[in-house]
């Protein structure tokens, strides 16, 4: 029984040396070391024995079993190195590789228009407002001139959340707000630019949540020509030197006198085309100086303080300078739509 025992870890060694994968290692434990290996079998007959022999061979039986023991844990530590040693070659980082560039998003159209007549305004000395997109109608139509029951509330056709709470209609409320925190003193001269919200039908000029830039100036001796020239020179910077703007009669509650600006039409330079409706100028936004009780109600002394407004829909604006025909294309997040619009500074990360 001795010399099998011996032969038995002499063959298992030769085993574990030869073995050349984990696996093969694995199946040499099991041959020689599970429950139905050969020295298992040995022991079994240990029976058989005499009583003094019984110590000796079972203590050799535990020394063979330790030594295949060892010899394989020894190869099995050989093995893992061997195999982490291969992955770390294979997957070795070459750093003089050139880098993989980075693809990165672009900013959406509406956003690039919004910035680009914030930074117009900045630079005429403008400072950006904002305000809750959730207001109330104190803000939203009383302190604009819009009392409750007044008609022109029809013209903004609301989504209320409650009696005195709603989605704002435009960003004028921004410019309430500004006003009253200035508690009547001058001056005032911000733009307001933020998303609105009303009970529209959607459709290829129209939408229920749309996005408005409004403007504000505040001060003494603030005159129309003033609100005319700052129109004429935000017009000429957006769609080209060569445009000409007019200003026709209109009526908004929140302004006195009221009036609508056109441009003079980019397609066929102010002669009459499809786009303008033969009318050579295209309708761009509404304006006009502040109205006395928005300034009284605002905390203003409308015997000194004068003012205009201004309001614009960066929708508007953009489908104008770029041909664009339907308002729908902003919110349908059309990657070929979108792309077309990559700034050049944002070419070398697509």
């Amino acid at each position: 029984m001795k010399e099998r025992l011996r032969e038995l870890e002499q063959e298992a060694i030769e085993k574990v040396t030869t073995a050349n994968s984990l696996q093969a290692l694995q199946d040499v434990r099991i041959e020689y070391l599970g429950k139905k290996g050969p020295i298992t079998e040995v022991l079994r007959g240990m029976g058989k024995l005499s009583a003094e022999e019984r110590p000796v061979i079972g203590a050799l039986a535990n020394e063979v079993r330790a030594a295949i023991q060892t010899n394989i844990e020894e190869k099995q530590d050989y093995l893992q190195q061997q195999a982490l040693e291969a992955k770390l070659a294979e997957e070795t980082i070459d750093v003089t590789l050139p880098g993989r560039p980075v693809k990165r998003g672009n900013a959406h159209p509406l956003t690039q228009i919004i910035e680009e007549i914030e930074d117009l305004f900045i630079g005429m000395g403008y400072t950006i407002a904002e305000g809750p997109e959730v207001e109330t109608d104190r803000y939203n139509f009383e302190m604009l001139n819009l009392p409750k029951g007044h008609p022109a509330r029809d013209m903004q056709d609301s989504f209320y959340i409650s009696e005195e709470t709603l989605l704002r209609t435009h960003t004028s409320p921004v410019q309430a707000r500004t006003m009253e925190a200035h508690k009547g003193k001058g001056p005032v001269k911000i733009i307001c630019p933020g998303k609105v919200y009303r009970r529209d039908a959607d459709d290829a000029t129209h939408s229920h949540q749309f996005t408005q830039i409004e403007g504000l100036v505040v001060d003494k001796d603030i005159r129309m020509t003033d609100l005319k020239g700052t129109l004429d020179v935000f017009a000429k910077r957006m769609f080209g030197e060569d445009r000409s703007i007019r200003l026709r009669p209109s009526f908004f509650p929140f302004t006195e006198p009221s009036v609508e600006m056109d441009i003079s039409c980019k397609m066929c330079d102010g002669k009459g085309c499809s786009v303008c409706k033969g009318t050579g100028w295209i309708e761009i936004l509404g304006a006009g100086m502040v109205h006395p009780n928005v300034l009284e109600m605002a905390g203003f002394d409308s015997n000194e303080y004068t003012g205009f407004a201004f309001g614009m829909g960066p929708e508007r604006i953009a489908m104008l300078k770029y041909g664009i025909e339907d308002i729908r294309n902003f919110y349908g997040n059309d990657q070929r739509f979108l792309h077309q619009f990559h700034r050049p500074s944002e070419e070398g990360g697509r």
